[in-house]
C-alpha cells in the first residue's frame, strides 16, 4: 500500500507558484514546536535534492509555515535527517 505524498505550493520572491512535496512531520519534545520537512524537486550543484524545514501549526485550514531561527531547532533537523538517511543506507544495505 503506497502512502499519498502530500503537496502543497509557495510562491517565491519572484512570485512564481512552486510545488513542494512534504517529505516529514514531527513534534519536538524539546521545543514543543510543530516541524514539516519538505522539498521542492530541485537539486544543488552536487545533485542532491534540495530539501527545506519550517515550523508550522497542524490542524489549521491554510499551511502556514514560519521560518527556523534557532541554531537548537536546526540541530534537532538535522539530527532527524541524519538518522533517516542511515536507515535508508542500511535497508539498501540489506537488500530490502
Amino acid at each position: 500500500m503506497k502512502e499519498e505524498q502530500m503537496k502543497f505550493k509557495v510562491i517565491d520572491d519572484k512570485g512564481k507558484e512552486i510545488e513542494c512535496e512534504v517529505l516529514f512531520t514531527f513534534e519536538s519534545d524539546e521545543t514543543g514546536k510543530n516541524y514539516i520537512v519538505y522539498t521542492d524537486n530541485t537539486t544543488d550543484e552536487e545533485g542532491n535534492t534540495k530539501v527545506y524545514a519550517s515550523i508550522y501549526t497542524p490542524n489549521e485550514e491554510n499551511l502556514n509555515l514560519t521560518a527556523i531561527e534557532t541554531e537548537k531547532e536546526w540541530k534537532i533537523i538535522e539530527t532527524i535527517l541524519n538518522e533517516l538517511q542511515e536507515e535508508v543506507k542500511s535497508s539498501m544495505e540489506d537488500g530490502e
